[in-house]
């Protein structure tokens, strides 16, 4: 049962994504040649492989991660407060930091990892990129030899499915249907690529991942049927 949880015990967080290089010009011609095959499908006949190139922040092999933010719940009897924060810089950097925080305070069988389309997209790629940079995977993202009920993940999509696998419900949809207040300045996921390398302004993708965070929080609340946080709750640490 998701109310059962104790809501300290969860770690929410949002990834944000780009490709590995600016321009598909400065892929090597392997890259460019593998970047085909892997698109070939998606594409179809509408888009080169070059034309396609600013999507390449989905796939793990052909991305990176440029800003990983996590929020978590303190609670002190009727208090509570949701505090944000946020992983930038180098890749390798921006890994490295999220494992420490993974193995020195998420670390108990207990914990959980939640994020909205997690078990799909920012579970995975953390990994996949943590395996390409040569970093062991902390023991929260290993799924190896584990039972689908020993995952230690939440998936807030998968839970709004009730078993319904036929659809994909955004966080920006499922937000706007459970009567949580959306931004209205953030930016859309897919100028994210052209805000990182074009306007180089990762602050901007820092306030939009952390804001993806707490309407990932804000979303699970909503499904426990609870209150959901007023703004003198989330504090940015």
């Amino acid at each position: 049962m998701l109310k059962r949880i104790n809501l300290e015990h969860i770690l929410f967080l949002d990834i944000e994504t780009v490709p590995q290089n600016p321009e598909f010009k400065e892929l090597d011609e392997t890259g460019k040649l593998l970047w085909e095959l892997k698109t070939q499908y998606q594409r179809k006949e509408e888009y080169t492989p070059e034309e396609f190139y600013d999507r390449a922040g989905i796939w793990a092999e052909f991305g990176k991660i440029v800003c990983i933010s996590v929020g978590y719940f303190k609670m002190k009897g009727d208090i509570r407060n949701f505090r944000v924060t946020s992983f930038h810089g180098e890749e390798e950097n921006i890994l490295k930091e999220f494992k420490v925080l993974l193995e020195t305070h998420f670390n108990k069988p207990q914990h959980l990892l939640c994020a909205h389309n997690g078990k799909e997209f920012d579970f995975p790629y953390i990994a996949r990129r943590m395996i390409i940079l040569g970093i062991d995977i902390p023991f929260k993202l290993d799924l190896f030899g584990k039972k689908p009920w020993e995952v230690p993940h939440l998936d807030t999509l998968e839970l709004w499915k009730f078993g319904d696998y036929k659809t994909f419900t955004s966080l920006k949809l499922m937000a706007h249907v459970l009567g949580i207040p959306s931004p209205k300045d953030d930016i859309d996921g897919s100028q994210v690529r052209s805000v990182f390398y074009e306007e180089k302004d990762i602050d901007r993708i820092i306030i939009y991942c952390e804001k993806d965070t707490v309407t990932v929080a804000q979303i699970l609340l909503r499904l426990r049927n609870e209150a959901i946080l007023d703004e003198d709750e989330i504090l940015s640490v």
